[in-house]
C-alpha cells in the first residue's frame, strides 16, 4: 500500500507524537471536526436559567443566568434512535450535551436548569406543542389536549434571600436549631446519589429499607454549623427529628428556583376543570408519534 503524504506534513520534519497530537487537535478545531468550536451553521437560541446564574461561581460560562443551544438536527435523532444509549438510560443526557453550544463542564450544570434546558430541547426539536392524553380524575374518560410548552414560566420565589456569585445558602433547623449550609444538587450530585441509593439498596435488602431520602440530603447539606465533615453530616441527617426534616424539605421546595411545567386540564368528557396539572412525559416527548 502507498504512503500518502499530504502538504501539511513537509517530508522533511519528523514530528514527535506529542506534537501530530497538537496538530491533529488544531485542525479538527480549524475544520469544524469539534462542533462547539466552530460557528455552528445549525441555527441556536439562547435560553434563560431558572438559577439566573445565581449559583454559579463568578467566572462560570452559566452565571450569566443564559445558555446557547441549537436547533436538533439529525445527529441528535441519532442519539434519540440509539438503542444502546437507551439501555444505559443516558440518551437524554448525551441529546443535551449534543445540543448545549455553551461551553461548559455538563456534570456542573445544576439540576434546576436542566429542568429548562430538557423542555428547550423538546421545543427546538419537534415544537412547542406537545399533545397529552390524560385519564379525567373526574369522570376517567380520557382526553386528548395539546399543551404549549413556551407557556412554562418560572416558580415564584424570593430572590432577595440569595447573593448572586454565592453557590450555597443557609438554613436552620427549627427544633434542633442547627444551621445548615445547603447547596443546590448539580447533574454529577445527581448521578452520586443515584450510584449511592444503588449501593445501599444491595446492603438494605433484608431489611426493605428506602434510603432516598435520607441520601439526596447528606448531598444538599455541605456543612453542619460551619463544619465539613462529611460524617458529622451523614449522622446529622440520620438522627434528625421528623419535624426538622420536613421543615428543611419544605423550605426547598419553596425556595428553589425552577420551571412550573403544570398546566390547565379540561376534561372534554365531563367539564372537570384542573389549574395545576403535573405535565405527564411521555415517549412521545423526544418521540413524537411512537
Amino acid at each position: 500500500m502507498s504512503k500518502v503524504v499530504t502538504d501539511n506534513y513537509p517530508a522533511g520534519k519528523q514530528l514527535t507524537d506529542e506534537e501530530i497530537k497538537a496538530k491533529f487537535l488544531a485542525e479538527s478545531v480549524n475544520t469544524g471536526a469539534l462542533e462547539t468550536f466552530q460557528k455552528i451553521d445549525v441555527p441556536t437560541e439562547i435560553i434563560d436559567l431558572p438559577s439566573r446564574g445565581y449559583f454559579y461561581p463568578e467566572g462560570h460560562p452559566l452565571s450569566s443566568g443564559k445558555i446557547e443551544m441549537k436547533y436538533m438536527t439529525a445527529k441528535e435523532e441519532d442519539i434519540l434512535s440509539s438503542q444502546n444509549l437507551i439501555k444505559q438510560g443516558v440518551v437524554i443526557d448525551k441529546l443535551l450535551q449534543s445540543l448545549i453550544i455553551t461551553r461548559i463542564n455538563y456534570n456542573e450544570l445544576l439540576t434546576i436548569d436542566k429542568n429548562a434546558v430538557f423542555i428547550a430541547a423538546r421545543i427546538l426539536g419537534y415544537g412547542k406543542d406537545y399533545e397529552v392524553e390524560i385519564a379525567c380524575p373526574s369522570c376517567g374518560e380520557k382526553t386528548k389536549q395539546v399543551v404549549d410548552l413556551q407557556e412554562f414560566e418560572e416558580k415564584e420565589i424570593d430572590w432577595s434571600k440569595y447573593t448572586k456569585g454565592e453557590t450555597t445558602h443557609k438554613f436552620t433547623t427549627p427544633i434542633g436549631k442547627k444551621e445548615l449550609t445547603l447547596k443546590f444538587l448539580t447533574h454529577g450530585d445527581e448521578k452520586k446519589i443515584e450510584d449511592d441509593t444503588k449501593a445501599s439498596k444491595k446492603l438494605n435488602k433484608i431489611s426493605g429499607v428506602d434510603t432516598d431520602l435520607t441520601t439526596r440530603l447528606k448531598h444538599v447539606i455541605v456543612a453542619v454549623n460551619g463544619d465539613t465533615d462529611k460524617s458529622l453530616i451523614s449522622k446529622t441527617v440520620d438522627t434528625m427529628l421528623s419535624r426538622d426534616s420536613l421543615a428543611l424539605r419544605t423550605h426547598l421546595k419553596e425556595t428553589t428556583p425552577d420551571i412550573d411545567t403544570t398546566f390547565t386540564f379540561d376534561c372534554t368528557s365531563c367539564d372537570y376543570e384542573q389549574e395545576k396539572m403535573a405535565l405527564p412525559i411521555g415517549v412521545g416527548f423526544f418521540w413524537p408519534g411512537v
